[in-house]
């Protein structure tokens, strides 16, 4: 039996379920990659487009220089990018030319592995973005079978699936990605072998959030099916909404007579290290969680939810979240039952929200919503509720989107932008707004360094050169002096 390898996800998947994507930034990741390099994960679940673009929005980190310093601080890691069809931060479908750009600097930068997501699971997508992928560099590229609870999801649809993407050599291995948690221990018995089957010798992963309790169980008997590798979070950065812790994992697989390919005095400093971030930071570690049935309804991943209570948080709505996750399972329902995984679970759940707050349900409709009702992000696996539908495009708006020009092509942005700009920074452009993209670049380079034992000292300076008043303060310690004179830096 072979050993069972570790994907790990804190820098992305868990940062993104426990702390809405913006917990961590360029600096923290860096200080944590000899860490990790160390370990010996399978890959490290480094990025997508989403988390790019959040790099640029909320720390003016370039996450094109992210990418580069991390691949040179863990040459011997992949690190993985996950890719929804033909998109690059935008909602709509891009023109082809512009992504073969996009994986051409994704693959020179670092990163050396792709999952392959298509929420619809359309198979002449996935294999045109295999194809993209592989003809702009040699990073692996795994097929994301998207787990979800429906009457048309069985284990027969996704063996079928697998079997017709499997005919591409593009493509190198496949996983099972369960992101809401839904995947019990009785079905990965029939799922993981139905797939195994379809794909014959390439290898199988799995990738189980611990939303509702289930994913460690899952993913341990998993294990006993043949699965080549097991997504984890290491410390605060794994249970909760995100994935199996990796020290638990490592544990309970040994105590169930697996090796696991780990170097676990690696793991513990790694552990460490995200421990002592999180308490710095504020960021709320992963828990456990108990079995919640609802969730079997409404399906909402991890990562969303975190997102939708901050923002309703930061609207003083925090009252409310009970009430648009109970709308959310009748949105999901009207849509015709999208899976709830990037892009859509934002779209249900943004949509809940404006009919809880509104005045009237669907009285504001996002343009995301709209062109999905519209069948621009493929065709919805169920029909949708023809009262909602007529509801959603009765508007002049969705008349305008109905005849929306596509994507622009590589030819038109080139002009648009100037045939001179960079490429790193015409991508971001072509889909980002300016003074988002230029604030990252004023802003220069990242900072490379960061301690957790310093962070509390640096945030009470910025707090103290922030007050007009804080004059001539001297803050002393054995073997430091830190003095804050009034018009000058700390």
């Amino acid at each position: 039996m072979s050993a069972i390898r570790l994907v790990d996800v804190t820098m992305r998947d868990g940062n993104q379920s426990l702390w809405g994507a913006t917990g961590l930034d360029t600096a923290h990741m860096l200080q944590a990659a000899a860490l990790t390099e160390a370990c010996g994960f399978r890959a490290i679940d480094f990025t997508s487009s989403s988390h790019m673009a959040v790099a640029v929005r909320y720390f003016r980190n370039d996450p094109w220089e992210r990418i580069r310093r991390m691949r040179a601080a863990m040459p011997s890691t992949p690190l993985q990018f996950i890719t929804t069809g033909l998109r690059f931060i935008a909602w709509q479908q891009a023109d082809p030319d512009f992504m073969r750009l996009v994986y051409r600097h994704l693959q020179a930068n670092g990163i050396g592995r792709f999952v392959l997501l298509d929420p619809m699971h359309e198979v002449p997508a996935v294999i045109e973005t295999a194809r993209l992928v592989k003809e702009e560099g040699a990073a692996e590229t795994m097929c994301a079978l998207t787990f979800t609870l429906s009457d048309v999801h069985t284990d027969a649809f996704y063996a079928d699936f697998a079997r017709a993407v499997n005919t591409s050599s593009d493509i190198d291995l496949f996983y099972i990605k369960d992101p809401s948690g839904l995947l019990s221990i009785d079905r990965v018995r029939t799922l993981a072998p139905a797939v195994k089957a379809a794909i014959g010798d390439r290898p199988l992963e799995i990738h189980a959030h611990t939303t509702i309790g289930q994913g460690a169980l899952s993913s341990l008997e998993a294990a006993k099916l043949g699965i080549s590798a097991i997504h984890v979070g290491v410390g605060p950065g794994g249970d909760g909404s995100s994935l199996p812790e990796a020290n638990r994992m490592v544990a309970n697989l040994e105590e169930a007579g697996h090796a696991v390919d780990i170097d676990k005095a690696a793991l513990s400093r790694l552990t460490s290290y995200w421990a002592r971030l999180a308490a710095a930071q504020g960021l709320p570690p992963g828990r456990p969680q108990a079995f919640d049935a609802s969730f079997l309804r409404h399906q909402i991943a991890g990562g969303v939810l975190t997102t939708t209570a901050r923002q309703l948080e930061e609207l003083g709505l925090a009252d409310r979240l009970a009430a648009v996750i109970a709308e959310t399972e009748q949105v999901r329902a009207e849509l015709g039952y999208p899976i709830m995984v990037t892009p859509f679970p934002q779209m249900v759940m943004s949509q809940a929200l404006f009919n809880v707050i509104g005045t009237r349900r669907y009285a504001q409709v996002s343009d995301q919503v709209i062109r999905y009702v519209l069948g621009k992000f493929g065709k919805p696996t169920s029909a949708v509720d023809p009262a909602v539908r007529a509801a959603i495009l009765d508007r002049s708006r969705a008349r305008e989107l109905e005849v929306e020009p596509p994507f622009p092509t590589l030819a038109d942005l080139r002009r648009q932008f100037g045939e001179r700009m960079p490429d790193e920074e015409f991508l971001l452009r072509a889909v980002m707004p300016g003074d988002q993209v230029d604030a990252m670049l004023a802003a220069g380079p990242s900072r490379a360094t960061y301690s957790p034992e310093a962070a509390p000292l640096l945030s009470l300076l910025r707090q103290l050169a922030a007050r007009p008043q804080a004059r001539n303060i001297v803050i002393e310690r054995p073997g430091l002096r830190i003095a804050l004179h009034a018009g000058a830096s700390a």
